[in-house]
């Protein structure tokens, strides 16, 4: 009898034990079939949203649209980019605004990159195409500034920078506009002729790049030469020195990066500082064929609307440029590629032309084309559009 009780006891101990896995199989059953319906839907969301190039879109023209800052309240305003100051009278150029395909710009917020800066240093690294974006982001941040800020800018060597003791930041641009070491690398006098290049020589400059925590580069107008003089050696030792006039200007722009891109991977900590690359900013010397001839940005209020117009010719340089942006990707080092190329061709009317420091002589305004500078920007103009691209990267 004790038995057959014990026995029974026993069975149905068995028996709810098989009843409590039966219940835990359906349940992780159940929870794993919920979590990949979770997931599908994840998968499902992620890619319903979609990619946005920034860098793909049109210009749309808003009289309503104001700047991000007046050319005249900007105390760090410099002439060359001061159309408005030198005689421009139409101002139209100023109320374009850049709206990508998929998205819409971040807004740009003065006090968040402040504070995203706070303790740290920007550097823009390269030519007066750069200098005229270093100047635009400064003219942006100005009013998110502390009132009684200094608002000045430092020069040192090849250095020009504006600190701010109160958020310890430094933005500033180094002149390089080779990134190599050339004979044109004096801040000041540099428009010499017979330009040379040391096409392999670059610690020179980079040595005052170490310290930065953001670097934006940029080169290209002044490859454009049509003959360059590169040198294998010291400009103090000529006799030991070898020299080559060399007109493949694809080649001698390939040889550079190719130093630079050497440099960054032997010496950049990339876990403290990010990388930038702009696309070459385009530009009109004396005419264009595909704008008429003898047109150039002189006289010019209007952007091109043509959705695909390509004016100069900087798709063999741009491919050299990404091929080398890639193959540091491929080692690991990540630098962020600004493509502006192509949004700012559109941008004809944007240019100084003849309204700038250096006017124009009596001679000069009879041929006002050969005169314009239709390379750089007046501002506030198309730089801007470029720095809220780089917002977007630091603070986005």
């Amino acid at each position: 009898m004790l038995v057959l009780k014990t026995r029974e006891i026993v069975l149905k101990f068995h028996l709810l034990i098989g009843f409590f896995i039966l219940l835990f199989t359906i349940a992780v059953y159940i929870a794993d079939d919920s979590n990949a319906a979770m997931d599908d839907s994840k998968q499902q969301d992620d890619e319903s949203v979609p990619s946005c190039d920034l860098f793909s879109g049109r210009w749309i023209y808003n009289y309503d649209f104001n700047p991000l800052y007046e050319e005249k309240q900007c105390s760090f305003m410099e002439p060359s980019f001061a159309c408005e100051t030198y005689g421009r009278k139409d101002l139209n150029y100023k109320h374009w605004r850049w709206q990508p395909d998929s998205c819409d710009l971040p807004r740009f917020d003065g006090g968040a990159l402040i504070e995203k800066l706070r303790g740290k240093k920007l550097l823009f690294v390269g030519d007066s195409l750069n200098r005229n974006q270093w100047i635009s982001l400064l003219c942006m941040i100005e009013s998110y500034l502390p009132v009684t800020s200094e608002k000045k800018v430092h020069w040192k060597g090849n250095l020009l920078y504006y600190h701010n003791i109160g958020y310890n930041m430094t933005i500033g641009m180094y002149w390089s506009p080779f990134l190599v070491e050339s004979n044109c690398d004096d801040v000041m006098k540099h428009r010499v002729s017979g330009r040379v290049v040391r096409i392999e020589s670059i610690v020179k400059h980079a040595r005052h790049w170490n310290d930065a925590d953001f670097l934006i580069f940029d080169t290209y107008t002044w490859w454009l030469t049509p003959t360059l003089t590169l040198i294998w050696g010291s400009f103090e030792n000529e006799e030991e020195s070898t020299y080559r006039t060399v007109a493949m200007k694809p080649r001698r722009y390939e040889m550079a990066l190719n130093t630079w891109s050497n440099w960054v991977e032997m010496n950049v900590n990339t876990t403290k500082t990010r990388l930038f690359f702009m696309s070459p900013s385009p530009f009109i010397f004396k005419s264009d064929a595909s704008l008429g001839d003898l047109r150039n940005c002189y006289n010019e209020t209007e952007s091109i609307t043509k959705w695909d117009y390509w004016g100069i010719a900087t798709d063999i340089e741009m491919k050299i440029l990404e091929s080398i942006l890639k193959k540091l990707e491929k080692r690991g080092i990540q630098v962020q590629y600004l493509s502006i190329s192509q949004l700012s061709d559109y941008r004809i009317d944007a240019h100084p032309s003849i309204y700038r420091k250096t006017q124009p002589n009596q001679n000069q305004l009879a041929d006002p084309i050969s005169f314009s500078d239709c390379a750089h920007w007046c501002l506030p103009g198309v730089p801007d559009v470029w720095n809220q691209f780089l917002y977007s990267y630091l603070v986005n």
